[in-house]
């Protein structure tokens, strides 16, 4: 088959892949960097989360695979019953989740943390969703308020854990993917007021969400109290400048960022590579996300689209929250760095994520697309942003 211009041609490789390898190998030199001496000290063992990192490395990598080798249309004929898991995994970790730090959030002491598995499979839902609804979902009663109870449903019971965080994420990516199935200006204004006066109300109810923002206002306030870890961070990212103090010379991991190797890895990563570290990996994840969107657009119907343009969403949403809360330019989150911070269920998951992505690219690589597809970015138009000649 000839190779056609933007596109791959069918069974070679997806650049997409060597965009993910090349966050995998700078997250395992950063895990290593940031916790040699966190292992060393807490179990005797310097490589400890290296290994275990590379462990769930392999084992994404393998889910990778095999969820790209499955014709994604499997997944919205399997929709309802991975959103029945999806309820059922949410619920029960609020019963016999392991307690730490006063929250509910994983199974098995701390080893699974159901919230990741369902990024994905809630976005999965969602798409099959959207695309089943066609012109009727600029309708209020088809569109809007069923999604809203929905969202507002699972978004209920992550912040119950409570796990703010990824309730924000779960509802930014899936607003988003809400407005590119067709979402119409009325809806996008609802949906944000609501939204926006739901989080204010949210946010005055959670202690720790509160102190958040007052530290955020004023991050170097209290270094020693409740500005400890952003003022931390900062310190860390002054201190890398242009180049950076070198691999495994940054003096902050010794103990002076809590958990330097999960969602404070990016600074690490500003104080050792310095800036030119920080622009390359924000240059990989616009890379991720220029891909991932042109598999969105080139997919051959409106649920590969919507479900390609969530996922893609949902790991670049996830990396900028990250790298926002780092700088201080939003209040500090939870949220880990894609494919680069220490943790399992968000590697594996996002790994996964990729693969479906590769499995949408595969096919829309298969089938000759119309010229006109494409979104509408024209938001101020009334019409669907999915061009009606790809509706299904």
């Amino acid at each position: 088959m000839a190779k056609r211009k933007g596109k791959l041609k069918v069974g070679s490789p997806d650049y997409l892949l060597f965009i993910v390898a090349a966050l995998l190998l700078i997250g395992l030199v950063m895990v290593y960097s940031s916790s040699f001496i966190l292992a060393y000290e807490e179990y005797d063992n310097s490589n400890y989360f290296l290994l275990r990192q590379i462990t769930w490395a392999m084992l994404g990598a393998i889910v990778l695979l095999v969820v790209r080798r499955i014709e994604y249309h499997i997944w919205q004929r399997f929709s309802i019953p991975t959103m029945v898991v999806v309820l059922a995994l949410l619920v029960a970790v609020l019963f016999v989740g392991s307690e730490k730090f006063g929250s509910r959030r994983s199974f098995l002491n701390g080893s699974l943390q159901p919230s990741e598995p369902c990024k994905l499979g809630v976005i999965v839902y969602i798409a099959a969703w959207l695309a089943s609804k066609g012109e009727k979902l600029r309708q209020l009663t088809y569109g809007l308020i069923p999604f809203a109870i929905l969202i507002g449903l699972v978004a209920g019971l992550i912040i119950s854990q409570p796990d703010f965080d990824a309730s924000l994420l779960i509802v930014a990516t899936t607003v988003a993917m809400f407005l590119i199935a067709g979402a119409d200006l009325l809806q996008l204004l609802i949906s944000l007021a609501f939204g926006g006066v739901t989080l204010g109300l949210l946010v005055q109810q959670i202690p720790y969400a509160m102190e958040r923002v007052h530290t955020f206002m004023n991050p170097l306030g209290d270094p020693s109290g409740a500005g400890y870890h952003v003022s931390r961070l900062l310190f860390t990212l002054a201190k890398g400048g242009i180049s950076g103090v070198g691999l495994f010379a940054s003096r902050q991991v010794f103990g002076y960022i809590p958990a330097p190797h999960t969602d404070s890895i990016f600074a690490i990563i500003g104080g050792e590579l310095g800036l030119i570290g920080c622009l390359i990996v924000l240059g990989l994840f616009i890379a991720l996300a220029y891909r991932g969107l042109r598999i969105a657009l080139q997919a051959p119907d409106t649920f590969g689209t919507i479900l390609a343009s969530g996922i893609t969403c949902w790991l670049v949403f996830q990396a900028l929250i990250n790298i926002a809360a780092v700088t201080s330019t939003i209040p500090f989150t939870g949220i880990t760095l894609p494919f680069i911070s220490f943790g399992g269920s968000s590697l594996v998951s996002s790994m996964a994520g990729i693969g479906l992505l590769l499995s949408i690219s595969r096919e829309g690589g298969a089938v000759k697309v119309k010229r006109n597809a494409s979104f509408d970015f024209g938001w101020w138009d009334s019409r669907a942003r999915l061009s009606r000649t790809r509706r299904r």
